[in-house]
């Protein structure tokens, strides 16, 4: 049965059983409607998948691959800031009469820096150093950048991933791990979503760089359940898994920045009936 699915079960369980209430608290997100968005909220959880074993996508319900794809490839390969770049519609309620974000996620990973090697951009150093250092503790990205938070329209959710080498002692290729930090997180709406995106990150990434796949480690410090997503959470809870699906990525291409949504495909995904019309706090 699909790993992931037990991962997100053992979570929600957890966060609904022993997380804190903000019930009646000074919260800064609210609904459509005006009123306070609560959560029940769980500090500091920790998840591992091994890709090597498992594509970890849920199967308590459908989670698009494809969409999610797009939106990874939105901030990581076009590294852009604009929603009209999207053909989803996820992040339209901060963007501005033009759809920009303001300097937020992609624009972030399109700013060159000065490296010792050259001007580079924080996607192109994880390349270069994966390619060229890759035993190296120093390959990460962060896109929380405390000087430009007042031009953005959102603050980043997940803001920083740190990649890490290994090498198992059967195999002549080394291994790609990586950590994805995240200093907060709608359990419901996001957290397969972002799971399935750094995967698919984390195949595309290995593929550019000749690498198998690793474990992703998802450290999220501010894990929750809003008030009005607990009863879709204990639907998903009563609900059985089913067998994981296999991941493909196009064997035709080799390098990051010439994959699209449409070269990442799932083969025997079956999966229980999405939650429809899922409220989501501003």
């Amino acid at each position: 049965m699909s790993y992931a699915d037990e991962v997100f079960k053992s979570m929600c369980r957890d966060i609904l059983e022993n997380g804190t209430d903000t019930q009646g608290e000074k919260v800064r997100p609210h609904w459509e409607d005006g009123s306070s968005a609560y959560t029940i909220k769980k500090f500091g959880v920790v998840n591992r998948y091994d890709l090597s074993k498992e594509f970890p996508i849920l199967t308590l319900r459908r989670t698009a691959l494809k969409s999610a794809t797009e939106e990874m490839l939105w901030i990581w390969q076009q590294k852009s800031n604009n929603v009209n770049d999207l053909h989803s519609h996820i992040w339209d309620s901060w963007a501005d009469e033009t759809g920009s974000i303001g300097k937020a996620y992609g624009y972030q990973m399109s700013v060159k820096h000065q490296y010792k090697e050259g001007m580079m951009d924080q996607v192109d150093r994880v390349i270069w150093d994966l390619k060229h250092n890759p035993y190296s503790r120093r390959i990460m990205t962060n896109i929380y950048v405390h000087q430009d938070l007042s031009e953005m329209n959102l603050y980043p959710c997940a803001y920083s991933c740190t990649f890490n080498v290994t090498k198992k002692p059967d195999s002549d290729k080394l291994t790609l791990n990586m950590i994805l930090n995240q200093r907060s997180q709608d359990v419901l709406a996001a957290n397969n979503w972002n799971v399935v995106q750094y995967a698919v990150l984390m195949h595309m990434m290995a593929r550019e760089c000749d690498m198998e796949v690793g474990e992703l480690m998802h450290v999220i410090a501010d894990a929750h359940i809003y008030d009005r997503h607990v009863d879709a959470i204990k639907e998903l809870l009563s609900r059985e898994s089913l067998p994981a699906p296999q991941f493909v990525l196009n064997p035709d291409k080799k390098h990051f920045y010439d994959f699209t949504r449409d070269d990442v495909q799932l083969i025997g995904y079956e999966h229980h009936p999405q939650i429809e019309n899922i409220p989501v706090a501003i």
